[in-house]
């Protein structure tokens, strides 16, 4: 049950935040600026590659690395192929985690590392296997881990992690918001000067603003009616969220999305891209999770007895191609099964600057979610 009286008591949603999760989202523009600095001091301004990479590679544990790739992918387009590797083993321990290259990997192949921990054998591995290859690699995590070490033994170029005093507090979530960026932002600096995407530094810095003004209206501060994040976290509360996404960039926001609500406050969550979440969620919203699947739910003792998981559609929209729009549909189809609808559609700019729009509203309303369910 969701304590909506917590999301309007800025106190007490800090002494919930044990995670430091709220600092994580509100500094998360302070981050990017951070990793842009130890970005530019690692040399990257400075690299002139002979071309564009066959193929990029991306390892890494858990939904970072995971969101990384997804989001390098998408704004890469067609032009180089984004792979993620993806790590085996027995458990999701670091010393447990194993990544191999593909067979056809090699000198024209450049392999990104991504890791808020730096302490797995298993990339240490890739980094060497790789050299062997004679990929170039590019690792960012924590300064003075033992991948760093590898990194440089191997003759790759190592990025310092930007990283706060509280990160070492808890353990460290995938999809805490300040992880993303401080991995994601060093990887954006060098796939521009790889002409693989465009992410210049005043682009970056843009990045960094747009997230400062997320941070100051979804802040704990301001009251849920005027807070997007809070109002979409008390929409979300006791029901599904079925995501559908429409627009290059918010696509992988929101996949990232359903990830931190599973992660963060162990909410399920449902996402597809429009037009084809249409047929694809059809049988949902007609089914036992619609609004209008229990008439007697009216009647329900609110005490006794916990309330029916009901669908909700969150609408994350970004400039559709060609003009052309699925939201109307959409919207008919939600409605049209007695299911709510949220929607979120970022103010004009870049498209690195409205990735971070979507991305950090919905990373808030994850947190308030989280912080007020009591996960």
């Amino acid at each position: 049950m969701l304590d909506e009286s917590l999301l309007d008591a800025p106190e007490r949603l800090t002494e919930a935040d044990r995670r430091g999760l709220l600092r994580g989202a509100a500094e998360a523009g302070a981050r990017v600026r951070t990793a842009a600095r130890h970005t530019a001091e690692a040399g990257v301004g400075n690299l002139k590659p002979d071309g564009r990479p066959r193929a990029v590679l991306i390892a890494g544990p858990g939904a970072a690395a995971t969101q990384a790739a997804d989001l390098l992918g998408t704004l890469a387009g067609a032009g180089s192929p984004v792979t993620r590797l993806a790590p085996t083993g027995v458990a999701p321990a670091a010393g447990a985690l194993r990544w191999e290259l593909p067979g056809w990997a090699g000198s024209v192949d450049l392999l990104l590392i991504a890791t808020p921990d730096g302490t797995e054998p298993g990339l240490a591995l890739l980094a060497e296997q790789a050299y062997r290859r004679g990929c170039t690699v590019v690792a960012v995590a924590p300064v003075r881990s033992p991948l760093s070490e590898s990194v440089n033994a191997s003759h790759g170029l190592f990025i310092p992690m930007a990283t706060a005093p509280y990160d070492h507090d808890e353990p460290l979530a995938g999809a805490a918001p300040g992880v993303l960026w401080a991995l994601l932002t060093p990887l954006l600096a060098l796939l521009d000067r790889t002409a693989l995407l465009d992410a210049p530094p005043e682009a970056i810095e843009k990045v960094a603003d747009r997230l400062d003004r997320i941070a100051e209206r979804c802040g704990p501060a301001i009251v849920t009616y005027s807070n997007p994040a809070k109002t979409l976290a008390s929409e979300l509360a006791d029901s599904l969220p079925v995501v559908w996404t429409e627009g290059t960039s918010a696509g992988p926001a929101g996949r990232r999305f359903a990830a931190a609500l599973a992660e963060l406050s162990g909410t399920p969550a449902v996402v597809a891209e429009l037009p084809e979440a249409l047929a694809a969620h059809s049988a949902l919203l007609a089914g036992r999770l619609a609004a209008a699947a229990d008439p007697d739910d009216f009647f329900r003792d609110r005490v006794e007895e916990a309330p029916a998981l009901h669908a909700r559609v969150v609408l994350l929209r970004d400039r559709p191609s060609g003009g052309l729009t699925a939201a109307p549909g959409a919207r008919d189809l939600a409605l049209g099964h007695d299911t709510p609808i949220s929607e979120l559609e970022p103010e004009a700019g870049g498209e690195l600057e409205t990735l971070a729009e979507l991305i950090a509203i919905t990373d808030f309303a994850a947190v308030y979610l989280a912080l007020a369910s009591g996960a």
